[in-house]
């Protein structure tokens, strides 16, 4: 957000005088936050958590996600680049970021993308990296994963029907994702199943999906469907809303039973007698768990995002690029906690590009 020659208490004049990223001219000497217990939001709510799109680009193109024909990529100018994606990890992770989850589009179909999580992964006071992944291209990459110490992968899989796979993906890589989740159950790698429900599309798939959990160390996680597929889909009624998923889960098994939720948690979370891993529930479009949400979001252009539906708060790539410290970007990131909206309700009220219908793949859900 840029105001009378202002980005968020920067003034862009002055940055535009020659001053070099990371030198020690500071607007605020406080604005360089290294105490993780100082890093939160107008409703006291702590953030040490964020999740990082590295590309726009899919190579799938699941229709609740973005239209058959695609969606209009930045230029390669518009988006991040490693070494900028890096820095601004740093300053955050000063701050008090602790966990970071890599995103996309599809994250391992950027170039060079295994050299990043390398370089990543060796920050001081980063203790967790996540992935998100299709798992089209993983399969091959899940060993330098483990080596790399990668926690935990959430892999998108809404189907066991290699029909329907096609149907929802418009592409025929069903094997592909299976080969990943075999390579990531057989690696140790904590994984999630991430699983979108959809009415009339596969909500016929609850059953064999919570069943994976049967015999696999896997989370199953049931997700409320969004309005982000680059179109119209901005729904008055959700059908699959959560109560009604958890509804279905006891038909199928009468004996679920609630588990505790991890901190921050964005699901509910329930265990099925006799199985090894466990079922979650994502109130993703009813948005339960906004009173704890302790993340923060960047875009592939580097717009910062302080709930998944607002517009974007401001672009911290531009900050960066017209020669802003790293004190300047943490009180950037500061005063746009400093008014961060309460719930995802409020976020999308406040929007000015109108109702929400982005591509999730620009946005990095």
């Amino acid at each position: 957000m840029q105001v009378q020659g202002f980005f968020f208490g920067v003034k862009i004049a002055t940055l535009q005088k020659g001053h070099k990223h990371g030198s020690s001219d500071t607007l605020n000497p406080k604005s360089a936050i290294r105490n993780p217990q100082l890093l939160r939001d107008n409703h006291h709510r702590p953030v040490n958590y964020l999740r990082l799109a590295v590309t726009d680009r899919c190579n799938l193109r699941c229709f609740y996600c973005m239209p058959e024909e695609g969606i209009e990529y930045l230029p390669k100018a518009e988006l991040m680049t490693y070494e900028e994606m890096l820095r601004i990890v740093q300053v955050m992770v000063r701050m008090g970021i602790e966990k970071l989850r890599i995103t996309g589009g599809e994250p391992f179909i950027r170039r060079d993308m295994m050299d990043f999580l390398g370089e990543i992964s060796q920050l001081d006071g980063l203790r967790q990296i996540n992935i998100t992944t299709n798992g089209v291209v993983t399969a091959p990459l899940v060993p330098a994963l483990k080596r790399m110490g990668i926690r935990s992968v959430n892999l998108s899989l809404d189907t066991l029907d290699p029909r329907l796979f096609h149907e929802i993906t418009r592409r025929d890589d069903f094997h592909k994702v299976m080969q990943t989740l075999e390579a990531l159950l057989s690696a140790g790698i904590a994984t999630k199943i991430n699983a979108v429900v959809m009415e009339g599309k596969n909500d016929g798939e609850l059953l064999p999906l919570a069943l994976l959990s049967k015999d696999n160390p896997v989370d199953v996680r049931f997700i409320e469907e969004m309005p982000f597929n680059g179109g119209d889909a901005h729904y008055d009624q959700l059908w699959w809303s959560h109560q009604r998923i958890l509804e279905a889960l006891r038909s199928h098994f009468p004996g679920i039973e609630k588990i505790p939720d991890p901190p921050y948690s964005t699901s509910y979370n329930y265990q099925i007698p006799g199985h090894r891993g466990t079922v979650g529930i994502i109130a993703a479009y009813s948005r339960t768990f906004c009173g704890t949400c302790n993340r923060l979001r960047l875009t592939p252009q580097g717009m910062l995002k302080t709930c998944l539906y607002d517009g974007g708060v401001f672009n911290i790539k531009n900050l960066l690029r017209a020669g802003a410290t790293d004190a300047q970007l943490s009180t950037a990131v500061l005063e746009a906690l400093g008014n961060r909206a309460k719930d995802g309700f409020e976020a999308e009220r406040q929007r000015l590009l109108g109702p929400v219908g982005e591509s999730m793949a620009t946005i990095g859900g």
